[in-house]
Formats: C-alpha cells, sequence, structure tokens
C-alpha cells in the first residue's frame, strides 16, 4: 500500500500553491481519468489536491457575448445548458457523444481536457512507453495501432488525444483560462495540448502548479450553424476512430466564416487551417469541400494499420459540411 496525501483546499490560489510545492502532487476533479490510472499504476501521485469544490462549476454569459464555462462545471450540465445548446450545438453534441452517462455526470470540463491517451501500450506497464517512462521506446509503432495517429505523429509516439470536448472546443476557438504560482495566463485551446516531438509525456502547455478555471468561448461563433459527428466502433462508450467538429457560416453563397477540427487522428485536436483557407471566400461546391480536405489531409503519414482514417476523416468532414450548407 503506498500513502497518498490529500487536501481540498478552500480557493484556487491555495490550491495552486498546495501543487506548486509537492512535484508529486496532482489535481483531482471528477477522478473519471485519474483514478483509473492510479488503478493500473500508470499514475502513482504523491499526493491529491481535490479542485471538485471550487466555485469554477457556472457557465456565465460575458458582456461582450463570449461564455465562459467553468473547469468544474460537469459534462453532463454543460451538454444541456441552454445557452450552449441553442448557441453552439457543436460544443453539445461532442459532449453528448463521449463515454457513457454515468460518466458524464462526474467528468468535468477541465478533467476532460487533461485525460490521457486510451493507448493500450501506455495504459499497460509490462509494455514499453515513451509517454508513460520516456526513453523505452514506443510499443504501439510496431504493435497494434489501428486507432492510433495519421497526423502530427513522431518517432517517439503515435498517440490519439481522447477527447470529444476538445476538438469542439477547437473548432470554436475556445481559450483555456489558467492560474498558477505566477499568475493567470490564457492559452487558446489550439496551442493547449502538444504534438509528440521528442517529449510525448508532456501533453500540455500547463506549467507545474497551474490550475485550468475556465474555458471561454467568444462570441464569434454563437449561433451559426455548427455540428459534430464522430465514428467508432460501438454506437456508445467508444473512443472516436475519427472526429470532426465544423462551423460554417454562408452568405450569398459564398462561405464567410469556417472552423474546422479533427478529433481521433493525432496527438491533439486537429484544426484544420489548410482546408479553412481553401474555403473561405468561395463556394462550398462538393468539389470544392473535396478539394479542401485532399489539401488538409494530404500531410497524413499512416501506418501499416490505420490508413483507412484517411478517407473516414475526408467522408465524415465533407458530408458534416454539406448538411451544414444551406440548399
Amino acid at each position: 500500500m503506498k500513502p497518498v496525501g490529500y487536501v481540498r483546499p478552500h480557493s484556487v490560489d491555495e490550491a495552486a500553491r498546495a501543487h506548486a510545492g509537492r512535484p508529486g502532487a496532482r489535481y483531482l476533479g471528477g477522478g473519471t481519468n485519474l483514478v483509473d490510472l492510479m488503478k493500473l499504476g500508470v499514475e502513482a501521485p504523491e499526493f491529491l489536491i481535490d479542485v471538485s469544490r471550487l466555485p469554477l462549476d457556472t457557465v456565465e454569459e460575458r458582456p461582450d457575448g463570449s461564455l465562459r464555462l467553468g473547469a468544474t462545471v460537469r459534462n453532463s450540465d454543460l451538454a444541456a445548458h441552454p445557452l450552449v445548446r441553442t448557441r453552439y450545438p457543436v460544443l453539445s453534441q461532442a459532449l453528448l457523444a463521449g463515454a457513457s452517462g454515468q460518466l458524464r455526470n462526474m467528468a468535468t470540463t477541465g478533467g476532460n481536457l487533461l485525460q490521457r491517451t486510451r493507448c493500450p501500450y501506455f495504459q499497460d506497464t509490462s509494455k514499453p512507453c515513451n509517454k508513460r517512462e520516456p526513453g523505452t521506446g514506443c510499443a504501439a509503432r510496431e504493435g497494434v495501432h489501428r486507432d492510433h495517429a495519421v497526423l502530427g505523429h513522431s518517432a517517439q509516439c503515435i498517440a490519439t488525444h481522447p477527447s470529444d470536448l476538445a476538438v469542439a472546443l477547437a473548432a470554436l476557438d475556445g481559450q483555456v483560462e489558467l492560474r498558477g504560482p505566477d499568475g493567470e495566463r490564457s492559452v487558446p485551446l489550439t496551442e493547449f495540448h502538444r504534438l509528440p516531438g521528442e517529449r510525448p509525456d508532456r501533453d500540455t502547455v500547463l506549467r507545474h502548479g497551474e490550475l485550468i478555471t475556465a474555458v471561454t468561448l467568444p462570441a464569434e461563433h454563437a449561433g451559426l450553424p455548427s455540428a459534430y459527428r464522430k465514428a467508432r466502433d460501438r454506437a456508445s462508450y467508444a473512443f472516436a476512430l475519427a472526429s470532426v467538429a465544423a462551423v460554417l457560416e454562408v452568405r450569398d453563397g459564398v462561405v464567410r466564416q469556417v472552423a474546422l477540427a479533427f478529433g481521433g487522428l493525432a496527438h491533439r485536436p486537429w484544426r484544420a487551417r489548410l482546408a479553412e483557407a481553401e474555403l473561405l471566400g468561395a463556394a462550398p461546391t462538393p468539389d470544392r469541400l473535396t478539394h479542401a480536405l485532399d489539401t488538409e489531409l494530404a500531410a497524413a503519414e499512416p501506418l501499416r494499420d490505420n490508413a483507412y482514417k484517411i478517407p473516414l476523416a475526408h467522408r465524415l468532414a465533407h458530408e458534416t459540411l454539406t448538411r451544414l450548407t444551406p440548399t
């Protein structure tokens, strides 16, 4: 039995101070990922800082029309919130596509963004994994990697990020609000998660002691047509083989705003900037959509068993954008 310290701070600053002074500390929210990893022996924190009771559980509309999502808002509550459902349907759809009802009742906004990969080699401590133990190798490269990355991977790691919520937030230009020992800062969701490179053990740009306090959605995409689609092996409680979050505004037959992000293809939500550039200012014809998606996915580097992800993601995105296009 390994002893684990525990504290329930009364403020965000108290939580940050408690974490900063302990190298082996972890924040505990809903626990739907961290506790599982502790049971598997993947995570072995020396100290748990329970942030689940901090006053970070509200959804607030700002005077500028933006929406601030507290870090401890439960996934089920966020998906059902009237402002989320009416202004950002892609976000509600992404949340409802994730996990199970029971897990959504526990999982939090901040914890969802910080969940770690579901790569089976990462979760099996008997197998080498650079993400779990840097320098040991990547068993997935020569092993079973049907579900793994085709974009942005490296020789060190081919894992994918499992979050549905993060994909929608990437398409919505969400800003992650952080507070730590050095004060507050804000990071675009598209820059919050890292590609593996030479350091796959570092999932995010979080500094030691920093805590996610909220995610802010700008007003720019509020009320625009949007949707989330997900391909998976089972109809529920399964991670994405490929997914897409799309926001599309078409006026006078021309694309005025477009945002597109893929899930299940990379180490982080993949914002499709090249495809967006091809579509902006153009008529969203089938041929134009095909060309834009071909341009984006040309960078894919599939492995032995996962090349199917490229046409799957292409079709998902094409169909989703087509459905959002007014007739």
